[in-house]
């Protein structure tokens, strides 16, 4: 992928709207020789805006306009470049969690969960936390609200459900799993936050927090290669998801297909929350105008697409205008 061409598209697709410090350094550093030629120095998926941006703040990086930060980037690259190659951009947004609740409803409790790509595993306990949807419809854990409230904009009517979902066995995988005891590995995650989303800091910290009260169980290894022998695990008489959120973007086109392939052969339900183009045969199936598609992520069960969603849970756009009966 032509770096200047990614940083551009990352500002005017993903930042615009919602950083704009990140806007305007997708900007600069899509129109910055000398910064694009040290980029390119790594590894392709190593160049990435997020990751880029992300080591930097993490090191110290000012929020400031771009001017700024070329100078501190340019002073300070060889520490960039090596946290670049040795860290991911793990963000664990669990916001996510508010369009995936509509999806799970749909089926059969007991749940038993598994999460590819988890990174620290906050996304396995939707469960445990409060939603507000469309500024009314509350809906809280069985045993009262949660520190953790996630607010979510809705359009098509989606099946919100009445209850939390029965989740009675959770796991994960991440080729880096992090750990939520540990304050180097939740401090990556903070520095993964865009500069101006103080709500989603403060959202990461209490579902951490949350989380340590009882950690999850991670196993670290290949998401396709491992996926089967978790499911495998899964008590019996449940019924077995399989998810992800913004995880099969960052493997070849090649390594998304044989995990698609594995994981619909599996025992199991497929819920995708991921970016347009990742899975070209659920998007292939979509109605919604490019334009109404634009910069979302589609949500999809099973290969079907369910809703288009903001990027960190803070919409969904249902898109089967029925209220589909459980699943099993």
């Amino acid at each position: 992928m032509d770096t200047s061409r990614w940083y551009r598209s990352f500002a005017e697709v993903e930042a615009r709207g919602n950083s704009e410090v990140y806007e305007e350094w997708g900007n600069g550093v899509s129109e910055d020789p000398a910064d694009l030629a040290l980029i390119d120095r790594l590894p392709e998926p190593r160049r990435q805006p997020n990751l880029i941006f992300g080591a930097s703040r993490h090191l110290g990086a000012p929020v400031a306009p771009y001017a700024s930060f070329r100078r501190w980037l340019r002073e300070n690259w060889s520490a960039v470049e090596q946290l670049a190659r040795i860290r991911t951009t793990q963000t664990n947004e669990a916001g996510r969690a508010a369009v995936l609740l509509p999806v799970l409803g749909l089926l059969k409790g007991p749940l038993s969960l598994i999460e590819v790509g988890a990174s620290a595993g906050l996304c396995l306990y939707p469960d445990r936390y409060s939603y507000l949807y469309d500024g009314e419809k509350y809906l809280h854990p069985v045993d009262g609200p949660s520190t953790v409230l996630l607010e979510c904009a809705t359009t098509g009517s989606p099946p919100i459900p009445e209850s939390v979902p029965d989740v009675v066995y959770r796991a994960g995988i991440d080729l880096n799993p992090l750990d939520v005891r540990d304050t180097d590995d939740m401090r990556w995650l903070e520095s993964l936050v865009w500069p101006e989303q103080d709500h989603r800091r403060q959202r990461l910290r209490d579902a951490a927090a949350l989380a340590r009260v009882d950690p999850p169980h991670l196993v670290r290894g290949d998401l396709t290669a491992a996926v089967a022998d978790l499911v495998r695990r899964a008590p019996q008489n449940t019924t077995v998801v399989v998810y992800h959120s913004a995880v099969l973007n960052y493997l070849t086109l090649t390594a998304r297909e044989e995990f698609a392939e594995t994981v619909r052969a599996l025992p199991c339900h497929w819920i995708a929350n991921e970016g347009l183009g990742v899975l070209p045969e659920v998007d292939a199936k979509l109605t919604a105008s490019p334009e109404a598609r634009r910069g979302k992520f589609v949500v999809s069960l099973d290969g079907t697409p369910r809703g288009l969603a903001g990027g960190h849970g803070q919409s969904l756009d249902w898109l089967d205008q029925t209220r589909t009966a459980p699943v099993g």
